[in-house]
């Protein structure tokens, strides 16, 4: 096996990446107003100088009154922001780099701000707030094409909005937006995702971060089978989804007994459709000790395993968060096998944009 299996190109529809290392979407609320400066454009053109094949961008907000719950998480609506996010990926591209924003609506998420409306949730939101939100979604799919994106993903993980309608822990409606069946409780991603797709075309990539955990319960399992979690993604197939970007905490972990497939790779199986895995990925730790330990830090972590993995032919992309925003070169030093100038990642890292 070989690191350089990883440095193939990868190519789906109008995407084309010159490598397999996507840089996973992580919050970093630097956005004053809402609207990305010449910092984070920097941030973001460093990691493509560093050959990253794909940016994720951090969660950027549609246009819904408590869409966020940090004041400076980015927005994407507005001419102001639009313009913003505008320079960052003509920035990316200069430098050969391929960009989507990560198109997110927090949901009940309470934190350290208080936004200029309640926080919207599955069981408080009127059917006109969901059809309001669900515009919103596609205008900023629209918008994204516009601006000239590569490509766009939608957040529907980690206990947000989309993703609370998936929970039963936080979805107990009724009507056809709930449901005792995960199916049933999906039909507001699907509206979503057909609502997107209608507005950027059949060639447009769409990309679907999901999760089986939540910030809320990390112990949550949405689908607890094979069969669950096909009758959940088959539909969002159905729907115009491209690409399932599958976060788990340890890519490394089994989803079901009986399998060593990770998330990535059931998604893949049931799916037939590429998949991205995530979760810890050339470090030591969990990811969710940077959550907990302000004080964190995680050594560099042999890269075997992904590629064993890889190779076998279970995901298609691999994101990396903490050593990417660690070290912008992260990919380049790994293309070269500088093994040994890949640093330690330190919580600390996450009050800067380096």
């Amino acid at each position: 096996m070989s690191i350089q299996t990883l440095f193939s190109p990868f190519n789906y529809k109008k995407l084309s990446l010159q490598n397999r290392f996507v840089m996973a979407p992580m919050t970093r609320a630097f956005a004053a107003n809402g609207i990305p400066d010449e910092n984070i454009k920097g941030y973001y053109e460093r990691r493509a100088a560093g050959e990253v094949g794909l940016i994720l961008t951090e969660g950027t907000v549609v246009e819904r009154p408590s869409s966020k719950n940090i004041e400076t998480i980015p927005n994407f609506y507005g001419a102001q922001a639009l313009n913003g996010w505008k320079n960052v990926l003509e920035a990316v591209h200069r430098k050969g780099g391929k960009i989507a924003p990560q198109i997110w609506h927090v949901g009940n998420t309470p934190y350290q701000w208080t936004p200029p409306a309640p926080f919207e949730s599955p069981d408080t939101m009127t059917l006109e707030d969901i059809e309001n939100t669900i515009q919103a979604f596609a205008n900023a799919a629209k918008s994204a094409k516009d601006l000239g994106f590569d490509a766009l993903e939608i957040h529907g993980a980690h206990g947000y909005l989309i993703d609370q309608f998936f929970w039963e822990g936080m979805n107990h409606r009724t009507d056809d937006f709930g449901g005792k069946t995960l199916k049933e409780r999906s039909k507001f991603a699907i509206d979503v995702v057909k609502a997107m797709r209608q507005t950027v075309g059949p060639d447009f990539v769409i990309i679907l971060r999901l999760s089986q955990w939540k910030q809320q319960d990390y112990t949550v399992k949405l689908a607890k089978t094979p069969a669950e979690l096909e009758n959940w993604i088959l539909p969002l197939v159905d729907a115009g989804v491209d690409i399932f970007h599958g976060s788990q905490r340890r890519y490394w972990d089994p989803e079901f007994e009986g399998s060593d497939l990770n998330f990535a790779g059931w998604l893949k199986k049931v799916s037939g459709q590429p998949t991205i895995t995530v979760g810890s990925v050339g470090l030591e730790k969990d990811s969710a000790d940077v959550f907990t330990n302000p004080e964190s830090k995680s050594s560099p972590a042999s890269l075997d395993e992904l590629v064993r993995r890889f190779e076998r032919g279970d995901f298609d992309l691999v994101a990396v968060g903490r050593a990417v925003l660690q070290d912008p070169n992260w990919v380049k030093k790994v293309h070269q096998q500088k093994f040994d100038e890949l640093t330690t990642f330190e919580a600390k890292s996450l009050a800067t944009l380096s």
